[in-house]
């Protein structure tokens, strides 16, 4: 059987390097699975569209989509817009959305290069403290997550690890920064938790000015992709099971 059209779906920005860097994420995943065919669908700002592209897929004679939220959190889009713009897809797709890409222990790890490729030494872990720092949201159970990763975090070997958020919610990043300070943290990193550059992401670095270390986005980090790929096998798995029931 046929594999399915993996159709990643970015939420899009004005700014250009978001795009740039979901694009460079996706010919990683290109080069990785050889064969498999990916797509790329925005929500706003950048082209083409969700929407667009699924018209595409359809005219083509393409009848199995796996369409994959590039999202770290379970937030509104994920919850509601993305699925909203599924439902308006052509009715003779079969689309399974897969699972957001947090959170995995791999991203822990791509967070660890990022600081490390910033000048942090392995060596300095322990007398380092972390802020994890994400876009921010409103809903609940996404900040519950951030704060639970940060918890998982801190027991791999930091001095202390401390959630903060770009938006909607607090802490900010540079109240996160000072609370590090206070505990006695003898350096401070931030790690900002986000795929792609953008105006939050850039809200975050404003807020490191006062830390030692500010790692880079995720971006096409080897172990973004490795996730991306297990989000896709695994619900590739569950439309061959439907299929087949």
């Amino acid at each position: 059987m046929r594999s399915p059209v993996l159709l990643v779906i970015a939420h899009g920005s004005r700014d250009p390097r978001h795009a740039a860097t979901v694009h460079a994420l996706v010919r990683r995943v290109r080069a990785m699975r050889p064969g498999l065919r990916v797509e790329t669908g925005f929500l706003d700002f950048n082209i083409p569209s969700v929407q667009g592209v699924l018209e595409s897929l359809a005219d083509e004679g393409v009848r199995d989509v796996v369409a994959l939220p590039l999202l770290l959190t379970r937030a509104f889009h994920a919850k509601a817009d993305i699925p909203a713009v599924l439902r308006e897809a052509p009715p003779r797709l079969r689309i399974r959305q897969a699972d957001v890409l947090g959170p995995s222990p791999l991203l822990l790890s791509a967070l660890e290069h990022r600081l490390y490729e910033a000048g942090l030494s392995p060596a300095d872990k322990s007398s380092t403290g972390v802020v994890l720092a994400s876009a921010g949201s409103t809903d609940p159970e996404a900040i519950a997550v951030i704060a639970e990763i940060a918890r998982e975090w801190r027991h791999t070997g930091w001095c202390a690890v401390r959630p903060a958020f770009a938006s909607a919610s607090l802490p900010r990043t540079e109240d996160a920064v000072r609370e590090l300070r206070a505990l006695g943290c003898e350096r401070v990193a931030v790690a900002p938790y986000v795929i792609a550059p953008g105006f939050l992401p850039d809200r975050i670095s404003q807020g490191a000015e006062r830390a030692d270390f500010l790692g880079q986005v995720l971006g096409s980090a080897p172990e973004v992709t490795a996730v991306l790929l297990q989000r896709f096998d695994s619900a590739q798995e569950l439309t061959l099971q439907s299929c087949t029931a």
